[in-house]
């Protein structure tokens, strides 16, 4: 590491007490250079952008195939230092310097933050130091976005959900089992309650017990292929129900808080939830039912007061001021009302990459 540039640092004002940004928030922050001596700089830059990616290999014979796939959402870039348009000022002084920056999120449709096995969905802030004859010096900074739920453009969302299963025993039990199963809608916000009704009916010899599942399925699209990675998150067991008897049951299921959000809007990468009520039947195979559940976030959280302006730095440029910056300065528009929500994309149908499936659900 060269001793004349000490640290590069960028770093950003969190807007609220879970950090959480969502589309039209705006990013403010400061890239802080120190360096020990004079130095001269061909660029300094601070990056924003947002992307999807995916990228896993295989292994067939004695070759190794890589599968990448990569969506680009924005790309924002803004230059405190261009030494070729403006005489002398890539010249910096020893000391610390601070460079305000201000970016707004873009008004339209993308899929929340993420991180997978094989897979991420990012937003990103970066700033880049160029010195000719050296190596670039980078710094970056993820922010957390979160797809804010859209129950106009989505009705879906509220669409209640009916399945019936009957099954008949034989072998070790006589007799059939059934049951019907209702939930309110499909969609459901982290630490909200999911009720289930259940109409089940228990015309066999022995006891049966309702349970309730949940799984996680991430998939990834890359090549033609598809990777699936699915998860067990939790189970709850009801009550027996005796033989020759029918009964009405209601579990209500809280959604943890920190179960991460449901991906849709994303053609390389889904986040999907089942969730899966069965009745558990000695010595025979289980009737089962799966639902799907989208998980939405909980966006609305109390805004927290701008940090309080620095001090103690000196700054080799008028424009390098501390606080909350102009974004005028900046030439970034105000933030604009957001426009009307757009539906969700429903992602990639699974038949479309049917060429290679990788794990089961």
């Amino acid at each position: 590491m060269s001793t004349t540039v000490k640290s590069l640092k960028v770093t950003y004002n969190p807007v609220n007490e879970k950090n959480i940004f969502i589309t039209g928030d705006m990013v403010t922050g400061q890239v802080t250079l120190e360096v020990a001596k004079e130095c001269q700089i061909d660029s300094l830059l601070i990056k924003f952008k947002g992307k999807a990616e995916v990228v896993w290999t295989e292994r067939c014979g004695q070759t190794t195939v890589v599968y990448h796939s990569k969506d680009k959402y924005f790309s924002r870039k803004h230059y405190f230092i261009r030494g070729k348009d403006v005489k002398d000022s890539s010249v910096v002084a020893p000391g610390c310097h601070v460079y305000p920056f201000s970016f707004q999120i873009p008004v339209q449709d993308m899929p929340s933050s993420f991180s997978g096995s094989v897979g991420k969905i990012v937003y990103l802030l970066e700033a880049k130091l160029s010195r000719s004859m050296r190596i670039s010096k980078k710094d970056s900074a993820k922010i957390n976005f979160v797809a804010k739920a859209d129950f106009i453009g989505d009705p879906g969302l509220m669409t209640p959900q009916h399945e019936s299963k009957n099954k008949k025993l034989s072998f070790f039990n006589s007799g059939t089992v059934a049951m019907d199963v209702d939930i309110e809608k499909t969609g459901f916000f982290q630490g909200e309650g999911l009720k289930v009704l259940a109409n089940i009916q228990n015309n066999s010899t022995r006891a049966i017990k309702p349970k309730y599942t949940m799984y996680k399925k991430h998939s990834f699209f890359a090549g033609g292929k598809r990777r699936v990675n699915t998860r067990f998150l939790f189970q709850e067991v009801g009550d027996p129900i005796p033989p020759s008897a029918s009964e009405k049951v209601t579990r209500v299921i809280t959604i943890p808080h920190d179960f991460e959000p449901s991906i849709l809007n994303c053609s390389i990468i889904t986040a999907e939830y089942r969730l899966k009520v069965y009745l558990d039947v000695k010595y025979a195979s289980d009737p089962e039912i799966k639902f799907p559940i989208v998980i939405l976030p909980v966006t609305e959280v109390p805004a927290v007061a701008p940090p309080p302006a620095a001090a103690g730095f000196s700054s080799g440029f008028p424009s390098a001021t501390f606080g909350t910056p102009d974004p005028a300065a900046w030439g970034v528009a105000q933030p604009q009302p957001p426009t009307a929500p757009q539906a969700f994309e429903p992602p990639p149908a699974y038949g479309a990459h049917g060429m290679s499936d990788i794990g089961n659900y």
